[in-house]
C-alpha cells in the first residue's frame, strides 16, 4: 500500500518563483510602452492586469492541488472537456472572423486555443489509461486520433505554434502508451504534411519560413501575381521585413552579454521589439539579465519538467501518470518552441513563453496543469 506523499515543494517552489518573476518582467518588458501609448496612457497597465489574471489562476491552482486528481477520471469530463474545446474553436470562427482567434464575451475574452490544451491532456490520459491494451487496435485508435486532430487542426488555422505544441504531446503520450512504430511513422507523415499545407497556405507563414533557412532572400522577388503577401506585408505595423521581430529578438539577447545591461535597463523593449511582455519576453530577459540570468530561468523550468517527469513515474495509477506526463510535455513543449524562436533557432511564431509571458488565457491555463500535478505528487509512491 502506498503511502500518501508530500506535495512537491520544489515543484511548487519553482512554481511560486516563475510566475512572480514573470510579474516583475512584465512590468519591465511593458511600462514604457505602455506610458508611451495613445490607449494605455499608464505604466502600470500591464502589470496590473497580468496581476488581476494571476489572483484568480494561483487560487485555482490551489483548488486543484487540493482536489483529488481521480475525481478528474470520468468519461463525462473527458469528452465534455474535448466537446465544448471543439465547439468554442468552431464558434470563434463566426464571432472573430478577422483573426479567428478570440471569443470576446463582455469584460471577459477567452482565447479557445488556449482551453484545448488541458481538454487535449484530460482526453488523452483517460483515453490511454482505459485503452492501453487496445491502444493498437485501429477501431480504438482512430476515432480518438481524429477527435484530437480535429482539434489540432481547428487551433492551427490561426495558431500554427499552438497546434505544433498539441501535436507533440499527443505524440508523446501516445508513444509511452506503447504504440506501434508503423503507426507512429504514419501519425509522424501526416502532421508533417499538414503542417507544410499550413505553411504554404499563408503567405506570412511562408515568408518566415524562407527567412530562416535564408535571411539574405528577398521577400520581394517571390510575390505572387495577386500581391498577397505585399498586401500583408503593408499591413505590418512595424517593418515589410517579415523577419523584423526575430532580429529585433536576437539583437536584445546578444546585448545581453554575460550580465546583461541591469533589469529595467533594456533597449530593445523601446517600441523595437514587438510583442517584448507576451511572446518575447525572454528576449528582455536576455538583455537585462544577460547570459546568467537567462541560464537561470532555463534552468528553474528544466527542473519544472523533471519534477513533473518525476511525479508521472511515481504516481499510483495509469490516469495519474499519463495526466502528469501530458501537463508536462505541454509545458516543455511550448518552453522549447518559445526560446527556439526567441534565439533564432526556430522560424518566428508567436508563443507565449509559460507562467512568465502576459497573457490572462495562457497563465491561467498553465496554472491549472501545475495545481493537478502537485496533487498528483501528494498521492505519488515514496
Amino acid at each position: 500500500m502506498p503511502q500518501q506523499a508530500k506535495t512537491d515543494k520544489t515543484l511548487f517552489a519553482t512554481t511560486v518563483g516563475l510566475v512572480f518573476f514573470g510579474l516583475v518582467m512584465v512590468y519591465s518588458a511593458s511600462s514604457v510602452m505602455a506610458m508611451q501609448s495613445p490607449r494605455y496612457h499608464s505604466s502600470t497597465y500591464f502589470v496590473a492586469r497580468h496581476a488581476i489574471y494571476l489572483a484568480p489562476a494561483l487560487l485555482l491552482m490551489m483548488f486543484l492541488k487540493w482536489k483529488h486528481y481521480l475525481t478528474l477520471q470520468t468519461p463525462a469530463i473527458a469528452f465534455v472537456s474535448i466537446g465544448i474545446s471543439i465547439m468554442l474553436l468552431f464558434l470563434v470562427y463566426f464571432l472573430d472572423p478577422e483573426h479567428h482567434r478570440w471569443l470576446r464575451l463582455g469584460f471577459l475574452n477567452i482565447q479557445p486555443a488556449e482551453l484545448a490544451k488541458p481538454a487535449i491532456v484530460l482526453f488523452l490520459a483517460y483515453f490511454v489509461a482505459h485503452r492501453a491494451p487496445a491502444i493498437n487496435n485501429r477501431h480504438t485508435l482512430w476515432p480518438a486520433v481524429m477527435t484530437i486532430g480535429l482539434v489540432i487542426v481547428f487551433v492551427g488555422i490561426p495558431d500554427l505554434g499552438t497546434a505544433v505544441v498539441l501535436a507533440a504531446t499527443a505524440g508523446v503520450v501516445f508513444f509511452v502508451a506503447g504504440l506501434e512504430r508503423r503507426y507512429c511513422v504514419f501519425l509522424l507523415i501526416v502532421a508533417v504534411l499538414v503542417g507544410g499545407y499550413a505553411i504554404a497556405s499563408k503567405p506570412y507563414r511562408l515568408a518566415r519560413f524562407v527567412h530562416y533557412f535564408d535571411p539574405n532572400y528577398a521577400v520581394t522577388d517571390w510575390i505572387d501575381p495577386k500581391g498577397h503577401l505585399k498586401a500583408y506585408l503593408s499591413k505590418s505595423l512595424v517593418s515589410h521585413d517579415t523577419n523584423y521581430q526575430g532580429w529585433q529578438s536576437e539583437l536584445a539577447v546578444g546585448a545581453g552579454g554575460p550580465a546583461g545591461v541591469g533589469l529595467m535597463q533594456g533597449k530593445q523593449k523601446l517600441l523595437y521589439l514587438p510583442e517584448a511582455h507576451t511572446d518575447f519576453i525572454f528576449a528582455v530577459i536576455g538583455e537585462e539579465l544577460g547570459f546568467v540570468g537567462a541560464l537561470a530561468i532555463i534552468a528553474l523550468f528544466a527542473v519544472l519538467v523533471w519534477r513533473g517527469l518525476r511525479v508521472g513515474l511515481r504516481a499510483p495509477d495509469p490516469f495519474g501518470a499519463y495526466l502528469a506526463l501530458g501537463i508536462t510535455v505541454l509545458i516543455a513543449t511550448q518552453t522549447l518552441v518559445n526560446l527556439g524562436v526567441v534565439t533564432g533557432a526556430l522560424p518566428t511564431k508567436g508563443l507565449p513563453l509559460p507562467f512568465i509571458s502576459f497573457g490572462g488565457s495562457a497563465l491561467l491555463v498553465t496554472m491549472v496543469g501545475t495545481g493537478v500535478l502537485l496533487n498528483i505528487s501528494q498521492h505519488a509512491h515514496v
